[in-house]
């Protein structure tokens, strides 16, 4: 059984629940995950900044933070956590029809991709974590366009 908790606790964008359900069940899919529990809390840049510092030591706002809840094998349980107003600010680096949402379902299925065990701390990792969520974005609907990796070492995330 797979449960999705989401939690919009923002003002910035509208986001579709069913597509951050859709993205979800995309993540989970890949890895053949039948059990799961997620809670997904969309927040503004004030929020995530205060959850980066307190639990990452990072004082500065991020895109997305996952926390997992378990170690168990028989259930992902995890919590992800993203920022809307980033969202909106990187949305508008990437050229042609990419948005505020679609940046916001990127975020979570980058988040979920923590979760199921992907890292990005290396460049090979990176590179494995970044073919995985075009195939994920591509399995919920969404085209990722030219150009959507191109911000990666701007920032620290």
């Amino acid at each position: 059984m797979i449960e999705i908790e989401i939690a919009n606790e923002q003002e910035t964008i509208e986001v579709s629940e069913e597509l951050i359900k859709k993205a979800v069940r995309a993540v989970l899919e890949k890895s053949a995950i039948q059990n799961a529990e997620l809670s997904i809390a969309l927040v503004d840049d004030e929020m995530i900044h205060g959850i980066n510092r307190q639990f990452l030591c990072h004082d500065y706002p991020t895109d997305v933070i996952s926390f997992p809840l378990s170690d168990s094998p028989a259930k992902l349980e995890g919590e992800i956590v993203l920022s809307t107003d980033t969202a909106k600010r990187e949305a508008e680096k990437v050229c042609g029809s990419w948005n505020a949402e679609k940046e916001v379902i990127l975020y979570v299925v980058h988040g979920c991709l923590h979760l199921i065990g992907f890292d990005d701390h290396c460049d090979e990792d990176l590179v494995e974590m970044r073919l995985a969520e075009v195939e994920c974005l591509r399995v919920a609907g969404i085209e990722a366009p030219e150009g959507l990796h191109d911000r990666d070492g701007e920032e620290d995330a």
